[in-house]
């Protein structure tokens, strides 16, 4: 009942926000936790850069992120989001603070997947909202956040390896230098939006 409910939700949340192309993630659906840190101060920025915790999402990235929650909910396992849309305006002041494309998309040049709707931050916890172990905190800047750096201990290079096949088969790649960051397929052919957040429901 709970996913039927959900589902609705973004039904009605793709017409409503027709305007913008993207969609809302329901927060209260239990294949996802939210902990979206650019809401608070404890990001890499040290600053509250958005007004609320909203996940929004092209309207084909967030049917297949709904696809990609079933799944792991299904091996004992919920998605965690750290970020979703992120507004062009908040990627240049990431990138005055950080000019480093390995870990900050420079946004006069392509610009985010993110400023596109089309990319998630995300990791994993069980069902009762511990972590599983990924090596690092999210937005760690260092080799020891790179996915392709064995030297990590086996449970960590598990917990990525499972992370990335399940999210693999819903059409999301990761990224380099971030485990975390999780691009779905085909996802420069969308626009560049600088939307703020709609934070009042």
């Amino acid at each position: 009942m709970k996913i039927l409910l959900s589902c609705f939700t973004l039904l009605f949340s793709q017409l409503f926000f027709a305007q913008n192309d993207l969609v809302v993630i329901d927060a209260e659906d239990q294949r996802f936790v939210y902990d979206i840190r650019y809401a608070t101060t404890n990001n890499f920025m040290e600053t509250v850069l958005y007004d609320c915790e909203r996940c929004m999402l092209r309207p084909e990235v967030a049917a297949a992120l709904l696809e990609a929650g079933t799944f792991f909910l299904e091996k004992g396992y919920r998605i965690k989001i750290f970020d979703c849309y992120r507004p062009y305006s908040v990627q240049k002041a990431m990138w005055e603070k950080v000019p480093n494309a390995a870990y900050v998309a420079n946004p006069y040049d392509q610009g985010s997947v993110h400023n596109r709707g089309a990319a998630i931050d995300l990791t994993l916890v069980d069902l009762d909202e511990n972590d599983l172990d990924m090596g690092t905190d999210y937005d760690y800047f260092g080799k020891e956040a790179h996915t392709d750096n064995k030297e990590l201990p086996d449970q960590v290079l598990l917990n990525r390896s499972m992370l990335i096949s399940g999210m693999k088969q819903f059409g999301f790649s990761v990224i380099r230098t971030e485990w975390w960051h999780y691009s779905y397929k085909r996802n420069y052919r969308y626009d560049i939006l600088d939307h703020p957040l709609p934070c009042k429901d």
